[in-house]
């Protein structure tokens, strides 16, 4: 089975749930697959971050698309990218889907918000793009692809705006109806009920439903599963399971002048071959 296959058969609506790893480089691809995830997610915050710059339009597509290929590369496993708002308008999400296709991505996600598109976590307001503007973008996106199993998420950032419920559901019907293939429903809410209302609510048991519990950690697996989600994405725990790892480790050796204690809490370097081979 290919991976776009395999990624179709991890959102497929089947009374299971699946588990995408935000990942951001290859290493942290190999790391997701041996813990047994079942996609991975090419994080636009974990890609952006790893050049140390804000997750807010700055890097190009081309950057994006490099770290993605490599994820590929490292992995057995589909890789679902992060594609923010599809760099620009329709004529950028045309060739966005051309080049991911070619690289062998299984799938892309766009947002519906307004280029440049700020990190729907993080403070400041969130413009949404109008409902007509981004089924156009699905329109163009599908257009584009060549291979009948690429996948096309439309990711609908109206709780991330303060928008209703009702906004949330009239966009993902319109917004499959343009073409889109699975719909990921976002949300910074603390105790998750907005997206758990959200997947009761919405009628359409035949597409695909994805969530990302980033701010409600206390949701779990069976409490998406059972609201109609078909994949959790996991998407910045592992990088900032790394920073604080890092920290940790780098601030012992500038305290002490010497990694003898660290050795036993860190990996040794034949793991760090296993993972390079």
């Amino acid at each position: 089975m290919n991976k776009r296959s395999l990624l179709r058969e991890a959102i497929s609506r089947g009374g299971k749930l699946s588990l995408a790893a935000g990942v951001h480089d290859g290493l942290s691809a190999r790391i997701a697959q041996d813990s047994g995830f079942h996609v991975l997610w090419a994080s636009g915050l974990g890609i952006s971050a790893s050049y140390a710059v804000p997750d807010d339009s700055i890097l190009t597509m081309t950057e994006f698309l490099n770290a993605a290929r490599a994820m590929n590369d490292a992995t057995d496993l589909p890789v679902l990218a992060d594609c923010d708002t599809g760099f620009g308008d329709a004529q950028n999400v045309a060739r966005m889907v051309d080049q991911y296709e070619r690289a062998g991505i299984a799938g892309v996600c766009i947002e519906d918000k307004v280029f440049p598109k700020r990190n729907s976590l993080g403070d400041g307001s969130q413009d949404q793009e109008t409902v007509e503007g981004f089924c156009t973008k699905i329109r163009t996106a599908k257009k584009a692809q060549q291979t009948d199993d690429f996948v096309v998420v439309a990711r609908i950032e109206t709780f991330i705006a303060g928008g209703s419920k009702e906004d949330a559901i009239r966009r993902a019907d319109a917004y499959v109806e343009a073409g889109a293939d699975a719909v990921l429903i976002h949300s910074k809410s603390r105790d998750g009920r907005e997206i758990l209302d959200f997947g009761r609510s919405w009628q359409r048991t035949d597409v695909p439903l994805i969530a990302v519990p980033t701010t409600y950690p206390d949701v779990d697996a069976e409490q998406l599963r059972a609201a109609g989600f078909s994949l959790a994405i996991y998407a910045n725990q592992a990088l900032r399971a790394s920073i604080t790892a890092m920290r940790q480790s780098l601030a012992h050796i500038t305290r002490h002048g010497s990694t003898s204690e660290l050795e036993g809490e860190i990996a040794e370097l034949r793991e760090v071959f296993q993972l390079q081979s």
